[in-house]
């Protein structure tokens, strides 16, 4: 049997999903085929979003916004959006999931604060998938 795979998007693919795919490369190494997109992906990935990452030993070095490929989506096991504003066609096969990740900027959280509040969200939330996909 092949490993689980995962497809995490996000409106741009360039903070939360980006995030996620790294984090659960970490938390998974090779136990799961992991992927990121976007459904308007943006240019460049976020500076600060890469920065927390750094700092939990993840590395987005090289990473890049993505579209969503569609060849790609029909063969996932999940789909996971993050946030209310990425919103996927869905294709039959991929369990479909959303995570309403914590967004700290409403409570006035900026910059860098906010970051690592949004990472720790997507972390316990990665770490409890991997956990499920392993058993």
């Amino acid at each position: 049997m092949s490993n689980p795979s995962v497809l995490f998007v996000c409106v741009k693919n360039g903070g939360k999903s980006q995030m996620a795919a790294g984090l659960m490369r970490k938390a998974a190494g090779d136990d799961v085929e992991v992927h990121s997109a976007g459904t308007a992906p943006g240019s460049s990935v976020n500076a600060l979003s890469a920065q927390t990452l750094v700092e939990v030993g993840v590395d987005l070095t090289g990473e890049h916004p993505k579209p969503i490929d569609p060849d790609l989506l029909s063969r996932m096991d999940y789909v996971i959006t993050l946030g209310a504003e990425a919103t996927v066609d869905p294709v039959e096969g991929p369990t479909y999931l959303n995570w309403d990740t914590d967004e700290p900027s409403a409570r006035g959280i900026e910059g860098i604060e906010r970051m690592r509040l949004v990472r720790d969200d997507i972390a316990a939330r990665v770490d409890e998938l991997t956990a499920r996909l392993r058993d």
